[in-house]
């Protein structure tokens, strides 16, 4: 079996309504979305989010190197030779970590499809289901409480609240979301390095009654002796996010003992494969880990779902970057029930068997 053909689609998509957090406001997202065709009939699918931001990628410059540098490094490829192919490909394309990302999730696909079983399976099965948070984004306290009290009433049992731009603000619509969800409800916030080492400790001792699940990326990732700082001093556990986007910010975490737990998003670090090594080092280190999710479609949602099922380290899921999307052409790639995430059982990814004639 050889690639005989890849093609890529920029795909934009709208969100419901725009969201905020403490570095941007987020209105409409851009997707690629990748198809690498097999000469033995089965083609893969990936799909990357890029966020400047965070991946530093220009979402407009992804498809020309999908042109430059994927089709003639993969083209004529054995596609089952996966880690030699993303090898070649991590020399030129190290800064396109979304990318190098719908690379590997198109592969693992054609693998999945290959063996007729579902990928988390062929990963390792741990799990078949994950309970996922849903993200309350930056909004003032009313609308704040009205989206808690409904996506509770939806089933969900973990809710994520951001912050980071006023701590004063923070403290208020946390503490009055918990009076409003009760005590059942696991509340975690971020504040997506939006907080000094001064505020992150304040935030902490005028919370505590609120009974945070955990706290993530409160500093700059630019001063990890900020993190460890505030790690050191609270009681609940400190999450690095925005701090781990390769294999080695995950010893440099470990080693230097910055954080209590990891958030793995494929989209930072590469791929499955990449977040996979990332988890065994935070295993290693006693870390937890969370997967995580930018605003991606429900095709990279399951990427980042099936690895989650896989791995016995992995506690946390946040997998709601789908949710708020009006046209995702990969709806139905995961299935959500009252807060926990199901796969779809089919092979590979599980991706709806329509998306290569809706998008290609």
């Amino acid at each position: 079996m050889k690639i005989v053909q890849i093609e890529a689609l920029s795909v934009a998509l709208s969100m419901n309504e725009p969201y905020h957090i403490a570095y941007e406001t987020v209105s409409e997202t851009t997707n690629i979305f990748l198809r690498i065709e097999t000469s033995g009939g089965i083609s893969g699918y990936g799909c990357a989010a890029p966020d400047e931001p965070v991946t530093g990628e220009k979402a407009d410059l992804l498809p020309g190197a999908v042109d430059s540098v994927i089709v003639p490094t993969l083209k004529g490829s054995d596609p089952l030779r996966r880690t030699r192919l993303m090898q070649q490909l991590r020399v030129h394309l190290k800064h396109m970590p979304s990318l190098l990302a719908a690379v590997n999730m198109a592969l693992l696909d054609i693998l999945g499809k290959s063996c007729g079983l579902p990928l988390w399976k062929i990963l390792g099965g741990f799990r078949d289901r994950i309970r996922t948070s849903v993200t309350i984004g930056i909004l003032p306290e009313k609308e704040t409480l009205e989206r808690a009290v409904f996506w509770k009433a939806q089933g969900f049992r973990a809710l994520k609240l951001k912050g980071g731009r006023h701590v004063d603000g923070d403290i208020a619509r946390l503490l009055r979301v918990r009076e409003a969800v009760g005590a059942s409800m696991e509340l975690r916030f971020d504040a997506n390095q939006g907080f000094t080492l001064e505020e992150s400790l304040r935030f902490f001792a005028e919370t505590r009654k609120a009974r945070l699940e955990l706290i993530e990326q409160p500093t700059p990732r630019t001063a990890p002796e900020l993190l460890k700082h505030v790690t050191r001093k609270v009681s609940i556990p400190v999450m690095a996010d925005e701090s781990l986007m390769t294999l080695r910010d995950a010893f440099r975490i470990a080693r230097g003992d910055l954080a209590d737990m990891v958030n793995i998003k494929l989209m930072k670090v590469g791929g499955i494969d990449e977040a996979m090594q990332i988890n065994a080092v935070a295993k290693a280190a006693g870390l937890e880990a969370m997967v995580g999710c930018m605003d991606e479609s429900a095709l990279a949602i399951a990427a980042g779902l099936h690895m989650a099922l896989a791995c016995p380290n992995v506690r946390y899921a946040d997998l709601d970057g789908h949710l708020d999307l009006k046209n995702d052409p990969a709806a139905g790639a995961v299935i959500l029930r009252k807060g926990i995430l199901f796969p779809t059982e089919k092979p590979g990814l599980g991706a709806d068997s329509q998306l290569g004639s809706v998008l290609f």
